[in-house]
């Protein structure tokens, strides 16, 4: 419990990147990514992924480490991060995990003992299609019936997770969430949230999404698809790459595309706060303060200490 384990998050958009930078800077920091997007290639524009020149700035961890078409679960990140974290330590850095899939950051911050239990294909194209079908809603009050304490866990959007734990009870009788033990992990953990007023925080949001289709996401997704990589892989069921791939498909107007991505990520948005107003030892800051960074200094400054 003495390796000291600073994690920064809060909702989508509210300017957890920026501020880890800046942090990373004064404390000498590495950045470890708790974000189940960030970590596809190609995958740049909707995902909001550092740029190389901040990558280049601040030593990052868990972006670019997989293939679109590749699976990554939570087994990988929890693999991935314990590394990256004893990989920090080892060269003199402060480990910083900043992100916004809670998931993640429950599982590694709790150590949670995730099996690698192996794919029932046939299945789980079967609930995919259901979901396509009828919306993972209707999968995610299954899983609340059958097993609650998983379900507490995920997004009741996030049909991949659903459909996951879904598998794995019917493949093996198991529940999910008792295939899912605990070990007290080897870190102390400060935590700190950002929050903004929520007209303020969607307004950053739309805006941010503006910025993306001006920097070019349409020809990211385009050349997504040329590359041969099938829409309905769940990478590409991201937010901002679904809607785009329904625009090209002739289905949806360009406007339509980019308010069908404001309405998912406000929900999204939602969601995380739900998520975040559960966790009793998250220290909340102001992500319009000026004061922020000193705010954040002034929590990190004894933690280290």
């Amino acid at each position: 419990m003495d390796q000291p384990l600073i994690v920064l998050t809060g909702p989508t958009a509210v300017g957890k990147s920026a501020l880890a930078l800046e942090l990373a800077a004064r404390f000498n920091g590495a950045i470890i990514s708790a974000d189940s997007r960030t970590v596809y290639r190609g995958l740049d524009i909707a995902t909001a992924k550092p740029s190389a020149a901040e990558r280049r700035q601040i030593p990052h961890f868990l972006i670019d480490v997989a293939a679109p078409d590749q699976e990554f679960n939570l087994p990988d990140f929890l693999e991935m991060a314990q590394a990256a974290i004893a990989h920090s330590r080892a060269g003199g850095k402060v480990p910083f995990l900043v992100g916004g899939t809670v998931q993640y950051i429950n599982a590694l911050v709790e150590g949670w003992q995730v099996p690698r239990i192996a794919p029932n294909r046939e299945l789980r194209e079967k609930l995919e299609q259901e979901a396509a079908e009828r919306g993972p809603e209707v999968l995610y009050t299954e899983l609340q019936s059958l097993d609650p304490a998983a379900a507490e866990h995920i997004n009741p959007l996030n049909a991949r997770r659903i459909i996951r734990a879904l598998e794995v009870f019917r493949s093996t009788g198991q529940l999910f969430s008792q295939a899912q033990g605990k070990q007290p992990p080897p870190y102390r953990v400060l935590k700190i949230s950002l929050t903004l007023d929520r007209a303020t925080l969607y307004n950053r949001a739309d805006e941010r999404i503006e910025k993306m289709f001006g920097a070019g996401l349409v020809e990211e997704v385009r050349g997504l698809l040329a590359a041969g990589y099938s829409p309905d892989l769940p990478s590409m069921s991201s937010v901002g790459y679904q809607q785009v791939i329904i625009y090209l498909n002739g289905e949806i107007s360009l406007e339509e595309a980019k308010n069908r991505m404001r309405f998912a990520t406000h929900r999204y948005i939602r969601q995380q706060y739900t998520w975040f107003r559960r966790d009793p030892d998250l220290h909340w800051l102001d992500a319009a303060s000026p004061t922020l960074f000193k705010q954040a200094v002034d929590l990190i400054e004894p933690f280290l200490s």
